[in-house]
């Protein structure tokens, strides 16, 4: 579990914005996971993936400067950019989870404002990123060459679904749908595993496939 946001104490330390805890609700670790934090996920191995946002790109924390990064359990920084990225990060948009891939879905901050999916295999440490087919989307899940995304107003019960597909290594819209929710929209609740995508629509959880 974390919280969005994180400060410096007054030894320098940052405050712990994350707890991993067991399936019986124990606290095993606490600590910082970067500050500013829109977008997170966990892959199969229990790291932590973060795409963060402009405040916290921007706020002195070291992580959190790069715009994505990878945790452990413990709270050690595993993976960082180091310039394999087409732009520079400047908001998280959202997460998923695919096998043992991580996604993570970003906005660049440059005058083109364009928005990235970036695919991240943990155990080889390639990175791939491709242009989204849809701007700022705040869900995401994928499945092999097919993925879905959604792009919701807060407090609405309505949300867009956008299906596209990998054709020649560019991400082509299929099919666009309006779906009406049986509750109004919470923001920063979708979340992608495995090929489908969990929604949060006022108290119900809604799951959509690839």
């Amino acid at each position: 579990m974390a919280k969005g946001r994180t400060f410096r104490e007054e030894s320098g330390s940052w405050e712990p914005n994350a707890v991993v805890c067991t399936l019986e609700g124990q606290q095993e670790a606490a600590f910082c996971v970067g500050d500013d934090v829109p977008a997170l996920v966990t892959d199969r191995s229990g790291s932590i993936w973060v795409a963060y946002g402009d405040e916290g790109i921007y706020g002195g924390h070291p992580e959190s400067a790069g715009g994505l990064a990878g945790w452990n359990t413990v709270g050690r920084a595993i993976w960082t950019p180091e310039g394999r990225l087409p732009d520079a990060p400047l908001e998280g948009c959202t997460a998923a989870t695919e096998d043992d891939r991580v996604w993570l879905v970003w906005c660049s901050g440059s005058s083109r404002g364009s928005t990235f999916l970036t695919r991240i295999t943990p155990s080889t440490g390639e990175v791939t990123s491709w242009p989204s087919p849809v701007r700022d989307p705040d869900g995401f899940a994928v499945r092999g060459r097919r993925a879905v995304l959604t792009k919701r107003v807060h407090n609405r019960r309505t949300t867009e679904v956008v299906r596209a597909e990998l054709v020649d290594d560019t991400w082509n819209v299929t099919e666009r749908r309006k779906m009406r929710l049986p509750g109004r929209v919470v923001m920063r609740c979708g979340q992608g595993r495995d090929g489908f995508l969990w929604l949060r629509a006022g108290d119900t959880w809604l799951r959509i496939e690839v």
